[in-house]
Parts: structure tokens; C-alpha cells; sequence
């Protein structure tokens, strides 16, 4: 599965009605989980037990990886988030549809992957700790650099506050085009220069 050491393999599945009753679902929440989830089971298990020629990590003991069948490719990532808090454990999901596969990963915050066709679908267990392996996989779901100066962490937080300058920047580019006064069109685009200093 995923081209995992055959001594990682499980099969362990997770019923939703379990998870409902564990956890105390609300109506509101069991409906959304419901609505995109359609089965779930503990496909493999990465430790050292699994994996000999890993050592234990200061902070990386093992993970799961969890396949999710969907019922939709437009999941709600809450329902991934929500899993993710019920189980105490570090997963990676493999959530698939159809003949694809998208792989998340919650390191800071929820990190995706592209979808690609399921039979291309790998997890590379690359490092001698379990975590480095771990910072590993995070980096290529979330398109990270596992090799940069900057931590995971860091490069998350660096292109969170990114992502929020792009977004102010571009609500005020359309308030910018729709602004009738020319004086407030002017300071809009003074903002709009300041943003884009603080991106470069």
C-alpha cells in the first residue's frame, strides 16, 4: 500500500457509527461527516517495530496512515480536521475518490497534496529517524523544502502570512478598480505598493 515495507500493513477498520458514538457527534456534524465520508481503515502503521532500520524520534514515536473513501472529491476539510483531533495519534490521510488520491497531513495546519492517480500514489519513508521521515512527508504533501534553513514550522507560518498579503492585496485591487474618487484611489494604490514591498 503506497509502496510501504510490507510489515507496515494493517487493516483495521474505523466505522463513522463508532467514531459517532466515541466521540458524541452532534446531528449537525455526524450529517457533514456523512455527507463526504463513506468508509475509513487504518491501512498502515510506520515505527520502529514496523520499521527496524528507523530510530525512535525525540518527538515521532509512529504514525498512522488512515484511508478515507469519499463520497465527493469537494470534501469539507473540517471533517479531516475533526478526525484528526478525535484520533490522538500523528496520520497521514489518504483520501481517495474514484481512481485518485489526495494526501493530508495536520503539521501547524492542514496540509494537502495534489490529487493524482491512485496507483501513483506513494508515501517515501526518506530519513534515519522517524522524525525526519515524519518532516519529510510533510514537506512533500505540503510542498515544502525539508531541506531549507527554515524550519517546517517556519516555512508554514512564512507562506501563511503570504498567502494573507495576496488576499489584502487583492481585495484592495478590486477596491481600487471600483473607486470613484481619485484621492482614495491613490491611497488604495499607496497600500497596495506597501503590501507588495512586504512580499518581495
Amino acid at each position: 500500500m503506497f509502496q510501504l515495507p510490507p510489515a507496515t500493513a494493517i487493516n483495521k477498520p474505523l466505522y463513522k457509527k463508532a467514531v459517532f458514538e466515541k466521540f458524541h457527534l452532534k446531528a449537525t456534524e455526524r450529517d457533514r461527516f456523512d455527507a463526504d465520508i463513506s468508509r475509513m481503515a487504518l491501512v498502515a502503521r510506520v515505527s520502529t517495530a514496523t520499521v527496524p532500520a528507523l530510530t525512535k524520534g525525540k518527538e515521532i514515536e509512529g504514525f498512522y496512515v488512515l484511508q478515507v473513501a469519499l463520497k465527493r472529491k469537494d470534501y469539507d476539510s473540517k471533517n479531516i480536521l475533526m478526525l484528526q483531533k478525535l484520533i490522538p495519534q500523528r496520520i497521514v490521510f489518504a483520501l481517495q475518490f474514484d481512481k485518485e488520491t489526495q494526501f493530508c497531513i495536520f503539521h501547524t495546519r492542514l496540509q494537502q497534496s495534489a490529487w493524482m492517480p491512485t496507483d501513483e500514489a506513494t508515501i517515501t519513508l526518506q530519513g534515519l529517524s522517524l522524525d525526519d521521515v515524519w518532516n519529510s512527508i510533510v514537506a512533500t504533501i505540503g510542498g515544502l523544502d525539508a531541506q531549507a534553513e527554515e524550519t517546517i514550522e517556519e516555512q508554514i507560518i512564512h507562506r501563511e502570512q503570504q498567502e494573507k498579503l495576496l488576499r489584502q492585496i487583492e481585495s484592495l485591487e478590486k477596491q481600487c478598480r471600483t473607486e470613484k474618487q481619485t484621492r482614495n484611489k491613490y491611497e488604495l494604490h499607496q497600500q497596495i505598493i506597501k503590501l507588495k514591498e512586504q512580499l518581495e
